[in-house]
Formats: C-alpha cells, sequence, structure tokens
C-alpha cells in the first residue's frame, strides 16, 4: 500500500509539473501541449501573431521596476519571449542558453525580454540566481501575454517567442520552443 502511494503522489507531481509547462528541457512532448488550439479555451483564443503582424504596443514593467514601452524600441530588433515559470528546469536551460549567447545576441543588434506571470521578486531572484544579462517582464495579469496571443494555462504563459523587426513588425515567430535550441535559432533569425 505505501508503494502505490508513493507512484500515485509521484503521478500527481509529474502531471502538474507538465501542466505548468517547465519540465520539458528539451520541449520534445511539451511542444504539442503549447500549441494555441490544443490549450483550454482555445475556441476563445484569438488567432496567433504572424511575421508581418505590427507588434503590440504594449509596456513592460521589468524586473528591477523600470519601465519600456515596446513602440519606444523601434529601430531595434527585439525578442519578447514568454516562459512559463521562473527557476524551472527548461525555463533555466532556456534563459541560461541566451545568457551564453550573449556575445553574439548583442553583436547582431538584438534586444531580449522574457516574459512570464511571476512577480518583480522571482524574476529578480531568477536574473540573480543565474546572472542573467537581460530583463524580465512582470506579467501577473497575463495582459501581456493577452497582447501577444500566448495561451496561460494554469495562470502560467505557454513557451512562445517573436522576433520583431526594427520596423516594429513581427519578424519570425516561434509557437513551439525547444528550450536548448532557443539561443541559437533567435540568433540565426536576427541575422537573417
Amino acid at each position: 500500500m505505501t508503494h502505490a502511494k508513493h507512484l500515485a503522489s509521484a503521478l500527481a507531481l509529474a502531471a502538474l509539473a507538465l501542466a505548468a509547462g517547465c519540465d520539458e528541457p528539451s520541449g520534445a512532448s511539451g511542444k504539442a501541449a503549447e500549441k494555441p488550439s490544443e490549450t483550454a479555451g482555445a475556441s476563445a483564443q484569438p488567432a496567433a501573431l504572424k511575421p508581418g503582424d505590427a507588434a503590440p504596443d504594449v509596456t513592460f514593467k521589468l524586473h528591477d521596476g523600470r519601465e519600456v514601452k515596446l513602440s519606444g524600441l523601434q529601430g531595434k530588433q527585439v525578442l519578447v519571449y514568454f516562459y512559463p515559470k521562473d527557476d524551472t528546469p527548461g525555463c533555466t536551460i532556456q534563459a541560461k542558453g541566451l545568457r551564453d549567447g550573449w556575445a553574439d545576441l548583442q553583436a547582431a543588434g538584438l534586444e531580449v525580454y522574457g516574459v512570464s506571470t511571476q512577480d518583480a521578486q522571482s524574476h529578480q531572484a531568477f536574473v540573480e540566481k543565474y546572472e542573467l544579462p537581460f530583463p524580465l517582464v512582470v506579467d501577473e495579469g497575463g495582459a501581456i501575454s493577452t497582447a501577444f496571443r500566448v495561451p496561460l494555462r494554469n495562470e502560467l504563459s505557454a513557451r512562445q517567442s517573436f522576433l520583431i523587426g526594427k520596423d516594429g513588425k513581427i519578424k519570425q515567430v516561434w509557437l513551439e520552443v525547444d528550450p536548448k535550441e532557443h539561443a541559437a535559432a533567435i540568433l540565426a533569425a536576427a541575422k537573417s
């Protein structure tokens, strides 16, 4: 009986982690779950943004209290990447990949903003723990996710990324993101 209880508990924890979208460092099995058409309430979910669409004119509240208006970044390429939760396996791999490729991303003229629904304190701890050189956006109410049409599951953003061109229009969209390959994919797109 004890073994059965432990197994049931482990399965329940695994299900919760998968629902959060951060347990899959490779993104392999998490990819299908992150497609907007397969999320809860998908019928009410507007169509995903696509290349050529104007980027939403939102104001980012950063982990350090600063605010940045996205339209004020025109003339620069901007990566806005959404991730489910600070300091979880897949999200950490993704953030560390961007950190480790930072010199190349900067050389390509790219500004990077990570967005999730945790508060500023959680973001600050994540930035400090992994020495992230880019800001994290506080999206506690999900308004930024909604503006970018990123699905929320259990109040956590799906893992999606948007590369915005210098003209303020979406240049490339990743609705399925492999955290291990994310930085390389972003760099290649920024250079194209």
